[in-house]
C-alpha cells in the first residue's frame, strides 16, 4: 500500500500557498502528477521516494485555497516543520483535471457537483 500524507491546513503567504502536511516530507520528490479520489472527495498529488510513491491528500476542505492559487498563479508548496517542497507542475495538471471532471459523470455525480461548486 502506498503511503499517504494528509494536508491539514493551507496558508497563503509571501506570494505562495503553503500546504501544511500532517507528517514529515523530507526526501520526497514532486512528480507533477495528480490523481482524483472520488470516493473521498480529494485530489492526490504524487510524490516520489527512493523506491515507491507517497500520496499527498488534498481534501475538499482546502479546495478554496487551491482555487485561489490557480487564479492568482501562486506556486504551491507542501511543508512540515522547516521543510518545504514546491509541488511542480501543479497548475497545469490541476487545470486539466478540473476541465475533465466538469460535467463528466465518470467521476461520480457527487464529485462533479463539488468540483463545479468550487472551481
Amino acid at each position: 500500500m502506498k503511503k499517504s500524507i494528509s494536508i491539514i491546513s493551507a496558508i497563503a503567504q509571501n506570494d505562495k500557498l503553503l500546504l501544511q502536511a500532517a507528517e514529515k516530507i523530507m526526501g520526497l520528490i514532486p512528480s507533477g502528477q495528480i490523481l482524483v479520489d472520488s470516493d473521498h472527495f480529494s485530489f492526490i498529488y504524487i510524490m516520489e521516494e527512493q523506491i515507491d510513491y507517497t500520496y499527498i491528500v488534498l481534501p475538499e476542505a482546502i479546495w478554496p485555497f487551491l482555487k485561489m492559487a490557480l487564479e492568482q498563479k501562486l506556486p504551491l508548496y507542501i511543508g512540515y516543520g522547516d521543510d518545504q517542497i514546491e509541488l511542480e507542475g501543479f497548475h497545469e495538471e490541476m487545470e486539466n483535471l478540473i476541465a475533465n471532471i466538469k460535467g463528466n459523470s465518470n467521476y461520480g455525480n457527487d464529485m462533479v457537483t463539488k468540483v463545479e461548486a468550487i472551481f
